[in-house]
């Protein structure tokens, strides 16, 4: 019987952690399909090498041997997305540090709960209006990649200056307004959209885009629905839908604004 070791433990517990965020970054997208046809011919490898069959093992031998070149090929959309997660969240806009990988940003201002309640009077109001909105609130990551798309504005974070942005005939309200370090950055922001196909028809791009920006990012989103008035928030790629204005008021409570 071979003995077991912290450092087999270890190793099984990072490749786990491995295989499951990329399993996070490609579900629901023709790449997980992709990603299993891979993995059914490696695991057919395996059974011929075991089985002594030279011809068959010699010619998928071949073609593994320059499957990680077609790997990068194929997964390159999802490669980007994991290397801009992992910037996002670690090498944010104070650099890298231990501090941001064990913080909880429980802490509580005066400043923020200002914040806090300026926002949710703002998507209130447009909820009720059903005035379509996207708020993009960073975290411990900086989103000046995605900012630098839109209008830098830097301004006080206010109820009626995010209603304005998003009003129907203001020149800003196309795109997303990113919040980082309790101002409002910038204005009609593009964002890169979620491209599963199984999404239910009531998403449309608001909420498409706020899945792919909080899948890319560790960013907090908020979505108003236009044509609805629903207030739904995405956060790691998962939305919650139909929030009441006090739920939205705990959740932000609860981020480091």
């Amino acid at each position: 019987m071979f003995p077991i070791t912290i450092l087999d433990i270890l190793d099984i517990v990072l490749v786990a952690i491995i295989l499951y965020q990329l399993y996070r970054l490609i579900r629901g997208t023709t790449a997980l399909s992709i990603f299993l046809g891979i993995f059914m011919v490696y695991l057919f490898w395996l059974i011929v090498r075991a089985l002594e069959m030279e011809l068959v093992s010699s010619i998928l031998g071949q073609v593994i041997g320059v499957g990680v070149i077609a790997l990068i090929i194929v997964f390159q959309q999802e490669i980007r997305r994991f290397l801009l997660l992992i910037g996002s969240r670690y090498l944010g806009r104070r650099g890298f540090s231990f501090e941001k990988l064990f913080s909880t940003g429980s802490k509580v201002s005066g400043e923020r709960l200002l914040i806090v309640e300026e926002i949710v009077r703002a998507v209130e109001t447009m909820a009720e209006t059903k005035t379509g909105a996207l708020i993009v609130i960073a975290r411990r990551g900086t989103l000046d990649l995605y900012s630098g798309g839109g209008e830098k504005l830097n301004a006080t974070i206010s109820s009626e200056l995010l209603q304005t942005i998003f009003f129907n005939n203001s020149p800003l309200h196309d795109g997303a307004v990113i919040i980082e370090a309790g101002r409002i950055l910038a204005a009609r922001v593009p964002l890169p959209a979620n491209d599963n196909p199984n999404l239910p028809p009531r998403f449309g791009m608001r909420h498409r885009a706020a899945m792919g920006i909080s899948e890319q990012t560790d960013s907090f989103v908020i979505v108003v629905s236009e044509e609805r008035g629903k207030i739904s928030v995405a956060d790691g790629g998962e939305i919650t839908e139909n929030l009441k204005p006090n739920d939205l008021r705990i959740l932000l409570s609860k981020e480091n604004l």
